[in-house]
């Protein structure tokens, strides 16, 4: 990963240094699918669902 520089998205600067690795085979090509794939499963599970919050809970507590 890279650092982030000044005026630059780091998040931007990531996804061509990604860009701009190539596969070499068929099993390399495989292995930065999965890369990315994990990566996308995990900023899934990063996010929190708004529906997990139940506001009659929230507004009991706040009394």
């Amino acid at each position: 990963m890279s650092k982030a520089k000044n005026g630059l998205d780091k998040n931007l600067s990531n996804v061509t240094e990604d860009l701009d690795t190539a596969a070499v085979n068929a099993h390399d090509a495989q292995q930065l699918q999965q890369a990315v794939n994990d990566r996308r499963h995990q900023d899934a599970l990063n996010h929190d669902n708004p529906n997990d919050l139940n506001s009659a809970d929230l507004t009991n507590k706040r009394g």
